[in-house]
């Protein structure tokens, strides 16, 4: 469970009845989104899912025949401005997230941005000023932070399980979507897609980053995207070093180059002993541990099923209960930082320092998957 952040808003209660919720973007982010909300509805209504907005009308149809949804709008300003809705999901293309995440928190609502929150840093800063004077809750993917078994591994963390952090590795990605020219357009590409959730654990866990270093560019410069030729005008291909200060460093290695691979999401090397996650950080089963001290391999398991939409849960709790997200701003501030910097970097040669910082959020009691794992009948059951 995570320490209730200081900033609160009054709680709705359940009694207020499901939160009425706009999702602008119906495209293949919606299609795990929306079945979870509908989840969520069992065994009492907590969501309502007033209206969807997406401007491709045949997105429509699908959300009718698929999630039996009726109420629709090309126009996400038309969401924006309805007094009923509570929450709005933000699961467009990249470039357009900061644009409606605005123009939500202007409006009062609570905000779920998928990542990455903005593309440039003054438009993300004016984002985390929003949301401090906002009513609404800005949560901003990726929810890594919230899966059991990130979780576990910070609790093992916090106990000295391997002793000091010296050294991290995190490792995502694949050959590339054959859909959306956006992908490749300014504003997308791999670091924003993919390299996000690496970059958003390595800090999460460790710390704020001090410096970053990294090489970056276009490796495959034409794709066929939709079916047509594009030239690609986003960095695809990209390594990371990050300095988290005091000699410790971490590598991600990220891009739509990548055929196939069998390494770990994450690890992380300390003076005692090194964990190494199972699976990727968004779609993760768990971790192996090695300390000096027991001289062997030890496997922790997750079999939660956890999905990467769970920030959404998260969300509905946070503004039934009024107590703020485990995910902030200032977070997704410091990884977006992170991930333009390292763009800069790739272009420049020079390492470039980071000049924004957070607080990780604290799990304290959180299970490290250990002793009483057994117990669990049912990993997929909700709690």
């Amino acid at each position: 469970m995570a320490v209730a952040a200081e900033r609160t808003t009054s709680v709705r209660g359940t009694e207020s009845g499901p939160v009425r919720v706009g999702v602008i973007g119906s495209g293949s982010v919606a299609r795990k989104y929306i079945p979870h909300m509908q989840r969520l509805n069992i065994p009492r209504q907590r969501v309502d899912i007033a209206v969807v907005c997406d401007t491709d009308e045949r997105q429509w149809d699908e959300a009718r025949q698929k999630y039996a949804l009726n109420s629709f709008t090309a126009d996400y300003r038309e969401v924006v401005a309805d007094a009923g809705i509570d929450l709005v999901l933000v699961l467009t293309s990249m470039q357009q997230h900061g644009e409606i995440a605005h123009a939500a928190l202007e409006a009062g609502k609570h905000v779920l941005v998928e990542k990455p929150m903005a593309m440039t840093l003054p438009e993300a800063a004016e984002l985390v000023k929003l949301a401090e004077r906002s009513p609404g809750f800005l949560l901003c993917a990726p929810h890594v932070v919230l899966s059991p078994t990130y979780q576990a591994i910070w609790q093992q963390l916090q106990l000295g399980a391997i002793g000091k952090i010296l050294s991290a590795r995190g490792f995502y990605g694949w050959s590339g979507p054959y859909w959306g020219p956006w992908y490749y357009r300014t504003g997308g590409g791999p670091m924003f897609d993919l390299g996000v959730y690496n970059v958003t654990t390595l800090t999460g866990l460790i710390g704020p980053a001090r410096r970053i270093m990294a090489m970056s560019g276009i490796a495959i410069p034409e794709r066929i995207i939709d079916g047509e030729k594009i030239t690609v005008a986003t960095d695809d291909n990209a390594q990371l070093l990050l300095d988290f200060g005091d000699t410790c460093y971490a590598v991600v290695t990220t891009g739509f180059t990548i055929q196939r691979y069998k390494v770990p999401g994450i690890e992380l090397y300390g003076a005692a002993g090194t964990i190494q996650m199972i699976g990727e950080d968004w779609a993760p089963a768990g971790y192996e541990m090695w300390q000096n001290s027991a001289g062997c391999w030890q496997t922790y398991e997750d079999q939660s099923n956890w999905p990467w939409t769970d920030g959404i849960r998260h969300m509905i709790e946070c503004i039934e209960t009024g107590i703020a997200p485990a995910i902030t701003p200032e977070h997704a501030y410091h990884v977006l930082e992170i991930m333009l910097k390292s763009m800069e970097s790739g272009r420049s040669g020079q390492a470039i320092p980071i000049e924004s910082t957070f607080t990780p959020p604290r799990f304290d009691g959180a299970s490290t998957l250990g002793p009483g794992a057994h117990l669990i009948h049912d990993p997929g059951a909700e709690a």
